[in-house]
């Protein structure tokens, strides 16, 4: 029987949790001709929201993510062959004439997918102007496409200025809807909310929070009653409490928990099973990146662990909230009502290791 829980990638169909009410909103919101930014931490599950969205709407669609871009130029090619995969080269041959810079396209006679790339040494924004152009020209008012760029406050990195750039091309575009995530919360609100900022009010600013927990519940415990049938409900809620609900964890937990049921029915604590596992099969790459940590950052975590004011004196208010501000943008802590780990087997693990 295959495991009913999925973590690590975009979740789609059975394997998907809930969040009706979002999918719907986006879904919705993208028949307008606005542009939507989607602002949630990592491994919250927006990626696979909008995807659903997407899918959902029945609309022409490319998605790029910004972390995988290497450059300017390296954007250009991803996205332009994200294009090819919605329209084949024939169609779009014509409006490739136009370039400042002519693409080097082949093709896999094994898979038929396309590679794109530029000259090294070209300006990249000549090229991004160059592709978008090319995007919206492809397209008409009555038959949009939508653009999603994830991780989107990665183009500060990717070259000076380029924020500003990029706002004069898109503000001129009628025939496509953009959808720009972004998992870092403070970079995100400085480019969307920041009147400074070249995106200032670029689109509906939606925020995602954590699943709520009797939809989450349900969803958990419906699964887990393939092989825990009289426990399955007192699971889910163990869980859900262990991880906060989670969208990611919640979903790696609920997977091991599962696989023990499966293999191991006679287990008396799965859950504890389940998180031992984890934490020992990380356990390298958790003491890597406490071993990588200051002391200052190893202190507030230790703290923050434990359930310990972080206001005991022996640090500076302004010290303590800088190092949390890095240790967010990282993505080791989270804050909703409150400063959190991210990750509650690294949570864990701290507590077993650092008595």
């Amino acid at each position: 029987m295959e495991n009913p829980f999925k973590f690590g990638t975009i979740v789609e169909e059975e394997y998907f949790t809930d969040r009706v009410q979002e999918v719907a909103y986006i879904e919705q919101f993208i028949q307008s001709a606005n542009h939507l930014v989607l602002i949630s931490p990592r491994r919250f599950g927006k990626s696979s929201v909008v995807a659903k969205a997407v899918k959902q709407s029945g609309r022409k669609n490319i998605t790029v993510n910004l972390q995988q871009a290497t450059s300017v130029s390296d954007l250009s090619a991803k996205l332009l062959k994200e294009l090819f995969k919605v329209h084949p080269l024939e169609r779009v041959r014509h409006l490739i004439t136009h370039f400042r810079v002519i693409p080097t396209i082949s093709t896999n006679p094994l898979t038929g997918s396309m590679d794109v790339s530029f000259q090294p040494g070209v300006d990249g924004i000549v090229l991004i102007e160059d592709v978008l152009t090319l995007i919206e020209k492809a397209h008409s008012e009555q038959d949009r496409i939508i653009v999603v760029l994830d991780e989107f406050q990665e183009i500060r990195d990717l070259a000076p200025k380029l924020d500003k750039q990029l706002r004069s091309i898109m503000q001129k575009q009628k025939n496509i809807n953009y959808i720009l995530l972004g998992s870092q919360e403070s970079m995100m609100t400085d480019i969307f909310e920041d009147k400074k900022s070249p995106f200032y009010h670029f689109g509906e600013l939606m925020r995602l929070g954590k699943l709520p927990h009797e939809d989450f519940h349900q969803y958990l415990s419906e699964r887990l009653a393939n092989c825990f049938v009289e426990t399955h409900e007192e699971l889910a809620d163990r869980i859900l409490d262990y991880t906060d609900c989670h969208p990611y964890y919640s979903q790696q937990l609920a997977a091991n928990v599962w696989q023990i049921g499966m293999l191991q029915p006679s287990t008396s604590d799965p859950v504890q099973k389940a998180i031992d596992y984890i934490v020992t099969t990380h356990g390298l790459d958790y003491e890597r990146l406490w071993m990588n940590f200051n002391r200052t950052n190893k202190w507030i975590l230790q703290r923050l662990v434990s359930n310990k004011p972080l206001q005991s004196g022996e640090y500076r208010t302004s010290t303590i909230y800088s190092a949390l501000k890095r240790l967010k943008k990282d993505g080791y802590v989270i804050y909703s009502d409150h400063y959190e780990l991210e990750d509650p087997f690294f949570k864990e693990w701290i507590l077993t290791n650092n008595k």
